[in-house]
């Protein structure tokens, strides 16, 4: 029987929209029991609890199906709005340090290297249909353990991203408004706004916002692009005078050539939330439709907002590239990007909230988030974690960096050494030495050894601009009202 099948027949039973649908009953205090009021007969207890029952498969049904109707159009909707924010306007600085063609070279090779990772990851969730999250693929590989360290590393970088949003959009108050109030308050209002996005526990109602989100994210890079090619034309000497090099910037450091690569991984970071998401689809066959048409438009716009960002700003560019585009069409910029910076935001809240609210009431339908207590657990979970990222985020003086240390520990693993250990446990088919396995027995060697990689350098690096930030006496201090940065 299918899910819709199972749905009307549990309805014929019972239909919950009608005052009629149950009988009226009273209550003997004497015995215990309830009695039905008309004259037809007495109804047991048992059979109360029988009403229930089908009332509490009637709601699991309804939750079912409100959590299984995303396609492949959809869920590529849904990963363009977990996957693409306003990081993507911090490449044409990666771009100044790398210079042309290693920054263009890197973003390609990159965005392919993660399409297929990703593409893995979708193979072990087609070949175990309930791994539901990330940890949930901890378990398969390293057991018990795995899933504990693997939820603690989701959950983390989850919650620092919320709280990375929530700062960001208190830059874009400050700039829209300048600087007209606390930039605590601004954090607040947008933590606020973070939490009511958030709310829909379905990601299909984050698709209908994503359509949004992307138009938004488009808009604001093609008027940084505009806005940047004329200040450069008119300028003395055009843009034959701009100081981009096709080749890395002068005496560039290791720290800040890997900190530039890694902004360039963190941008195509979108498996870690795949297993989430794909768990909602219809259709999970058709995921890398997807993937493809995900990785298309992320390499194609983040090549082209590298490259011409930095071709019309040259070495002087700011991260994020719209704060070069002169004062008053910054605020027109980061006006229009307010929706990306919150529907982008809001999606880690809610695949948060989804992991942890379907573990603790895993045997519950209050999991469905169909019920007043659903909801009430819910709205709470939601509340919780928005505060906890905005406590984080406004408390630690070094947010940004511990932001960079997090993803250099937790995301090079998620989009690469995890998906290639996945590979080889469980999708290979035969030995790794095998004539028909040598071509991806390479390449998930080399996309494991990136990984590992990424997370020793990247580390690493983020450290040591921490120390060098402490010594120029560039840290902050925490919940102040000076412009956040």
């Amino acid at each position: 029987m299918t899910l819709a099948d199972q749905n009307a027949s549990d309805k014929e039973k019972i239909n919950v929209a009608s005052p009629n649908a149950l009988p009226a009953h009273s209550a003997d205090t004497s015995s215990g029991k309830l009695y039905e009021s008309s004259s037809d007969g007495e109804i047991e207890v048992g059979e109360v609890q029988a009403v229930t029952l089908d009332i509490e498969r009637l709601k699991r049904a309804e939750g079912d199906a409100a959590f299984h109707r995303l396609g492949w159009k959809r869920l590529t909707v849904v990963l363009i709005v977990e996957a693409i924010a306003l990081g993507s306007l911090s490449l044409p600085g990666a771009f100044a340090t790398l210079g042309m063609v290693a920054g263009v070279i890197s973003t390609i090779g990159v965005g392919i290297l993660a399409v297929y990772t990703s593409y893995v990851v979708g193979q072990v969730k087609l070949k175990y249909p309930d791994v539901s999250h990330y940890a949930d693929a901890g378990r398969l590989m390293f057991g018990k353990f795995g899933y504990e360290f693997i939820s603690v590393m989701f959950i983390l970088q989850l919650v620092l991203i919320v709280g990375s949003h929530a700062l960001t959009g208190s830059i874009m108050w400050g700039v829209i408004t300048d600087n007209g109030a606390c930039s605590i308050a601004f954090a607040v209002v947008s933590a606020i706004i973070l939490f009511l996005l958030a709310i829909p526990p379905s990601f299909a109602e984050v698709a209908i916002l994503g359509y949004i989100d992307f138009v938004s994210i488009i808009a604001a890079i093609l008027i940084t692009i505009i806005a940047t090619g004329i200040r450069a034309s008119d300028a003395e000497g055009g843009l034959a005078a701009v100081n981009w090099s096709a080749w890395p910037k002068e005496n560039v450091t290791l720290s800040e050539g890997f900190i530039a690569i890694t902004n360039i991984v963190f941008a195509f970071s979108f498996a870690m939330c795949q297993f989430t998401f794909m768990d909602e689809m219809h259709t999970p066959d058709d995921f890398p439709k997807s993937i493809w048409a995900l990785g298309i438009i992320e390499v194609c716009i983040y090549t082209l907002t590298g490259a011409l960002i930095y071709a019309f700003v040259g070495q002087d560019v700011r991260s994020p590239a719209l704060l070069s585009a002169g004062p008053l069409v910054s605020k027109v910029a980061f006006g229009i990007a307010l929706p990306v910076i919150f529907i982008s935001g809001s999606i880690n809240t809610t695949v948060a909230a989804r992991y942890i609210h379907g573990r603790v009431f895993k045997d519950s339908i209050i999991r469905y988030v169909n019920t007043p207590m659903g909801w009430m657990t819910w709205l709470a979970l939601d509340a919780v974690i928005t505060i906890f990222a905005w406590i984080i985020a406004e408390a630690i003086p070094f947010f940004s960096d511990l932001l960079a240390i997090s993803s250099a520990l937790f995301i090079s693993g998620f989009t690469f050494y995890l998906p290639s250990t996945m590979w080889f446990m469980f999708v290979m088919e035969g030995k790794w030495y095998e004539r028909k396995n040598w071509f991806l027995t390479t390449v998930n060697a080399v996309s494991f050894i990136i990984g590992i990689a990424i997370l020793g350098l990247g580390t690493y690096s983020s450290i040591e601009d921490i120390m060098l930030r402490y010594k120029d006496g560039n840290v902050g201090t925490p919940f102040s009202c000076a412009v956040a940065s």
